[in-house]
Order: C-alpha cells, then structure tokens, then sequence
C-alpha cells in the first residue's frame, strides 16, 4: 500500500486521526469541542477536530460518513465526500446533519468522520466541435441499467 507524509498541527489535547484497523482506507476525524452538542433531527453542526493538515500537492483528503452513526442514528455529512486541498492549511471541520428522528449527542473524542487521502489530476481543457463516440451515447440516469430488447 502506498504511504505519503501528510503535516499536522494539532491542539492540545487533540488525539491523531488513526486507521482503525490494518486495512482500513480512512482515518477515524474526531470532535474537539468542550462539552457535549445536541444534533436535533434535521439540524446541522459545523464540528472542529483540532487539527490542521499540509497534504502533498498531487493529492486531496475526502471527508466521509461513519456508517455506524448512519445507519444508527441517521446522522451522516451533509456535504459528502468533503474535499480538503493541498493547499488548505485551515482546521478540518465537519457538517455533521441529523437526519434521523431523535437528538443525537456528540462528546468530545466522538468519532464522527473519516477521512480517505486520494491522488488528484488536473485536467487541460480541449475544446471540440463533438465529443468521441461511446456505445452509451448521451443515455444516463439509469439508462445503463434499461433492457431495451
């Protein structure tokens, strides 16, 4: 598996984003807050994590869902995945929205996030009269999945 040296700056009191297992393709984001915060249902809260990261150019962070507060809890990331840049050096915070029925309570050190590090392209434009031709045409949203015979 590929490794890449990614910076952090972290508050006091802040534990590392770790894999929760060896093969594990996120790191677990945790709350940094002072004091427990209720997420009443259909509600948003932007969480801190207490930490900071310096990604190498050529790569970005995605922050996702945990599936277990999903499914649990019907709490995920209202805007997923989130993309940190290379060249963000801010907090990483999270949009964590209640989706589910009752409050949910989210402690400091809580789980609420993962993040996944992925390698990025940028692209140079070439403008052209048509695009190449595919078997698929301009057919989507579900249009693959149709049994035209």
């Amino acid at each position: 598996m590929e490794r890449i040296e990614v910076f952090v700056a972290k508050k006091e009191g802040v534990q590392l984003p770790c894999y929760a297992t060896e093969a594990s393709s996120g790191v677990d984001l945790c709350a940094f807050i002072e004091g427990p915060l209720t997420i009443k249902p259909f509600e948003r809260l932007l969480l801190p994590t207490g930490i900071s990261i310096g990604i190498p150019e050529g790569y970005e962070a995605e922050v996702r869902p945990r599936s277990g507060i999903a499914i649990k809890h019907g709490v995920t990331i209202l805007n997923t995945p989130g993309t940190i840049d290379a060249d963000y050096r801010g907090e990483v915070k999270v949009i964590l929205i209640n989706l589910g029925a009752e409050p949910f309570v989210v402690n400091n050190g809580d789980r609420i996030a993962q993040m996944v590090f992925k390698k990025v392209a940028q692209v140079d434009w070439k403008i052209v009269e048509t695009l190449p031709e595919t078997l698929r045409g301009e057919g989507g949203f579900g249009s693959t999945g149709i049994n035209n015979s």
